[in-house]
């Protein structure tokens, strides 16, 4: 009867084991090959089948050499600017979204570039307390496994831009008709200024509050410096 007992408690164990490390083994995978698409792509690909059979979502990978130098900058100058030197969690961030939802309502987040590109990949959009957990979890792997580089190449090209855009290829290309090389500093300040609700806000036709936006993060672009991301991104 013990030896009954003990074998399902080590296959338990072993699945355990299995399940915990899964996102390890995939991040190392995704450390070298490029995902074909993102959970969040996906799930906006069968959202809009579903009430819109014509519409198709865009996306065009490309390397991080293949996007302008200002890309990057504006969108780590208007979602994380501690990027160069977090290892993928904001605790002072993290601790006000607490004390926030402590009181009720929407549920903040206090979400990094790694962790927005940890749920990105992998989760699904819905704010939950659940989701958030699997999301470090996530993160946490994905910071010990990837370079800030890959990372910051991940998160590029799996964002999403408008509600059928992701990657910034895509949107350079079908929002102002260049590639993502020969976007210009303003471009990619309003790009990086819908990214906190892409289907809402319009980066070829702002409105008030995304020209706003888009100015303040110019602005935090220049105060950061052009070789802000040097160090982290491996430029010389």
């Amino acid at each position: 009867m013990r030896i009954l007992l003990k074998r399902p408690l080590r296959d338990i164990a072993l699945i355990a084991v299995v399940v915990a490390l899964a996102p390890a083994a995939v991040l190392l995978v995704l450390r070298v090959i490029n995902p074909p698409a993102s959970a969040f792509m996906t799930l906006t690909a069968v959202r809009l089948h579903a009430e819109h059979p014509e519409a198709e979502i865009s996306q065009d990978w490309v390397g991080l050499d293949a996007i302008a130098s200002c890309m990057p900058l504006a969108a780590v100058a208007g979602e994380d600017q501690t990027f160069p030197t977090n290892h993928g969690f904001v605790w002072s961030a993290i601790e006000r979204a607490i004390k926030h939802n402590a009181n009720g309502g929407t549920v903040h987040g206090a979400s990094t570039i790694t962790q927005q590109t940890a749920k990105n990949l992998f989760l699904w959009p819905a704010k939950s307390y659940i989701r958030k957990g699997i999301e470090a979890y996530i993160t946490l792997w994905m910071d010990l496994l990837w370079s800030k580089r890959r990372v910051m190449e991940v998160y590029l090209n799996v964002a999403q831009f408008s509600d059928t855009v992701f990657g910034v290829q895509a949107a350079a290309k079908q929002l102002f008709h260049t590639d993502a090389a020969d976007l210009s500093r303003r471009q990619c300040a309003v790009l990086a200024a819908v990214l906190p609700a892409p289907s809402e806000y319009d980066a070829a036709n702002p409105s008030s509050y995304v020209a706003g936006r888009r100015a303040w993060i110019l602005r935090q672009m220049r105060h950061l410096g052009p070789h802000y991301l040097d160090e982290a991104l491996g430029m010389d």
